[in-house]
């Protein structure tokens, strides 16, 4: 059984410390709208506040899509899941395995082979070396890169760079999947395969929580929404109810 939790869960950007509170003043002046973002946190430091006491709870047949414009909030909120992001406050608690679509390049040392950087992958991920022999024959098929696995990354196009990486993130199913935007790679022939790919993986997931700004997309594969404003969750329950919400505002 999947399952995450937040508990009053904050996260905090420190700028910097300015010896003049009369500096301080004028920049906590001059944010108006984004006023309550700014905090002072003592010692003359401020900070931008992304997240602020988010508390919730997702489980198994979870589909959420976050909802917010840029700034809102959502990514900030998928590394804090991915645990890329500590809270500054708060607790964050999760069951089963959880992988991330949003830093796709990780691991990926230029001077690496592909056949390298495929195996520093299935570290990260946490894919022991026989079920990472057990990919390479799918990853080898799906990216179509033929001898370029044998080549060191540096002499890849970012294209297939981006191939490599989606192809090898793709390769498993884990328990919770966070993803920011769908994602585009190469040409039209294989964006569709990507696609293909990606949907299946996402149909298999126990959680899925997705980062979007479009709204079918989100009506696609999501079943609750939350809406982010400022940090803050603004709303969380259906999505059409989220987006029909979030749209009037």
């Amino acid at each position: 059984m999947a399952s995450i939790e937040l508990d009053q869960v904050s996260v905090d950007f420190p700028l910097f410390s300015s010896r003049s509170r009369g500096l301080l003043n004028t920049l906590l002046g001059k944010a108006q709208g984004h006023r309550g973002r700014i905090e002072d946190i003592g010692g003359g430091a401020i900070a931008v506040r992304a997240l602020r006491n988010v508390t919730l709870s997702f489980k198994d047949g979870d589909r959420v899509g976050l909802i917010g414009r840029n700034g809102a909030g959502k990514s900030t909120m998928l590394r804090v899941l991915s645990s890329v992001y500590e809270p500054t406050s708060g607790v964050m608690r999760s069951s089963g395995h959880i992988s991330s679509l949003i830093d796709l390049m990780l691991g990926m040392d230029p001077e690496a082979s592909g056949y390298e950087f495929i195996a520093t992958r299935c570290v990260v991920m946490g894919i022991n070396s026989k079920d990472a022999k057990a990919l390479v024959l799918d990853i080898e098929e799906f990216t179509e890169l033929g001898d370029y696995l044998h080549l060191p990354v540096r002499t890849y196009s970012s294209g297939m760079m981006l191939r490599l990486a989606f192809a090898v993130s793709t390769a498993v199913a884990p328990d919770i999947l966070l993803m920011d935007e769908m994602i585009g790679v190469g040409d039209a022939q294989f964006i569709d395969k990507a696609r293909i790919r990606l949907e299946n993986m996402m149909s298999r997931v126990k959680i899925l929580v997705l980062a979007s700004h479009s709204d079918p997309i989100l009506k696609t594969f999501c079943n609750q929404g939350i809406w982010l404003n400022e940090g803050q969750i603004r709303m969380h329950g259906n999505i059409d109810d989220c987006l029909a919400a979030y749209h009037a505002s």
